[in-house]
């Protein structure tokens, strides 16, 4: 039997990256290092006191009996460019009177929400609750949510660079997080997202990713499941995951034994994942369903207007304006139907590349999935970039996509606040005219063609985490061994 050493190929070569991490006392942590990840961490850590700052600066100094900031909250929001939704929601959802969310609330016929209910699901609605817990004034509910979220994002960068090494810097430094760190209560939906990736790759604990396939898969449903009762996106990466534990993960190295397909285990990743997205909701609604419905309701009917930022506001105006009933009750068709029809493609995409590669590509299956999410919901919310951005990391796109993404982002994060200070300040009747209107045009369009395509570019690319899992320990001792020939 003719035996070859680990780390060296057939042709009697060193495979340098098998060799690293089969080498004894050799980890996926070994290869960035531990002091680099720290540094990494501290970096994240940086960026994030920049945008608290950023944030911070429409706080104070003065409190009125609310505790709303003063004076001119209303005009320096916009045209300092500091506005945050944590602060602007501090009056108007019962945050201030810290009243427990959804159990005692609803929506009225306005489409107003109240009683403590908020537009969120049920894991964020508990984390606003948290941190005006012990606020009087917005600038306090602003502080205690940041220190509430800022762990979740320095999480994020930690796995990240567990993952996929230095490339977590785009990650770390970039200029979204300086935006919208805390504009929104993002970051903890963003490390669930992160942390089902991780523990599909690496696992978790001693053992790594020596558990079994289905183990680690189940792992991350649970973690998405989680990331759903969040913000909802990360249940789009369910499917794809689903798909991936079919075909056996790595070059189908972990179907169980004599089988092609692994269609119990996929069953019951997605069984998993509506669980745990069901046990975190179902409390709440049966403690008070109107106000738990609500949340839902309130995001249905929100309509593609002038804050939301998205390709049908742009493309349809002023078509879209809010007394046009038709237009609007035409996007709530056609813009699921799209975005579901973009989750199809992508899937079936992804197939046709196990078949050639031998294995499902699901991390840029979810990153083009997440693209056409983006690009053709109704709604495309300033901060919903920090949801992007930990795929450049996950998956080896071109650092133009990156740099490119950026600057559109960044004229649509700074145009569309100096836009709205505009129409507040004066009411122009050409608002669609200036510097500011047209910097939010170039974002709206230029990330609309960015989203086209890196959702082509996602799922011609290659993650950038798998190959360290090829010379993991398998369950059954040894090594993963050489990628199976591909199915094709």
């Amino acid at each position: 039997m003719n035996t070859v050493p680990a780390g060296v190929t057939d042709s009697g070569k060193v495979d340098t990256v098998t060799a690293a991490a089969a080498a004894p006392g050799r980890s996926p942590v070994a290869r960035l290092g531990r002091a680099a990840l720290v540094v990494l961490t501290l970096l994240c850590g940086l960026t994030l006191l920049i945008g608290f700052a950023n944030k911070d600066r429409c706080t104070g100094p003065k409190f009125d009996s609310w505790g709303r900031s003063e004076p001119g909250f209303d005009e320096r929001k916009y045209a300092e460019v500091c506005y945050s939704d944590i602060q602007f929601l501090w009056i108007g959802r019962d945050i201030d009177r810290h009243v427990f969310p959804y159990v005692h609330g609803g929506i009225n016929g306005k489409g107003e929400l109240y009683g403590g209910t908020v537009e969120y699901p049920v894991l964020t609605g508990l984390l606003i609750w948290a941190g005006a817990l012990f606020a009087h004034t917005d600038a306090e509910f602003l502080l205690a949510s940041a220190l509430i979220m800022a762990p979740f994002g320095l999480v994020s960068a930690w796995l990240l660079g567990r993952l996929s090494r230095w490339r977590a810097l785009i990650w770390a430094l970039s200029p979204p997080l300086v935006l919208y760190a805390f504009h929104n209560w993002e970051l903890p939906v963003v490390a669930c997202a992160v942390a089902a990736v991780y523990v599909v790759h690496r696992g978790w604990g001693k053992r790594g990713p020596s558990r079994p396939l289905l183990h680690r898969a189940l792992v991350s449903a649970v973690l998405l499941g989680l990331g759903f009762a969040f913000k909802l996106y990360p249940a789009i990466f369910v499917l794809p995951l689903m798909l991936y534990v079919l075909t056996g993960g790595q070059g189908g190295r972990e179907l169980p034994a004599g089988k092609r397909r692994d269609i119990a285990g996929m069953i019951k990743v997605g069984l998993v994942a509506l669980g745990t997205a069901t046990a975190v909701n179902l409390p709440f609604a049966i403690a008070g369903f109107d106000g738990w419905l609500a949340s839902f309701v309130f995001q249905g009917q929100r309509k593609a207007d002038i804050t939301a930022n998205s390709i049908w506001f742009w493309g349809l105006r002023p078509g879209s304006d809010p007394q046009n009933g038709t237009v609007h009750a035409l996007i709530g068709v056609v813009s699921p139907v799209l975005v579901f029809a973009s989750f199809a493609v992508a899937c079936v995409v992804g197939w046709f590349r196990y078949q050639r590669e031998g294995t499902y590509p699901w991390i840029p299956v979810s990153a083009a999935m997440l693209c056409g999410f983006l690009l053709l919901h109704k709604v495309h919310s300033p901060q919903y970039t920090l949801w992007l951005v930990p795929m450049f990391v996950l998956v080896n796109l071109r650092w133009g996509w990156v740099t490119a993404y950026f600057i559109a982002d960044l004229a649509m994060g700074v145009g569309i606040f100096l836009w709205f200070a505009q129409i507040a300040a004066k009411q122009p009747s050409g608002i669609y005219e200036g510097f500011a209107a047209q910097a939010v045009m170039i974002g709206v369009w230029g990330r609309a063609a960015l989203l086209v395509g890196m959702f082509i570019a996602f799922l011609s690319a290659q993650d950038t985490v798998s190959d360290q899992l090829d010379s993991a320990p398998s369950p059954v001792g040894g090594r993963l061994g050489p990628a199976l020939p591909s199915p094709a």
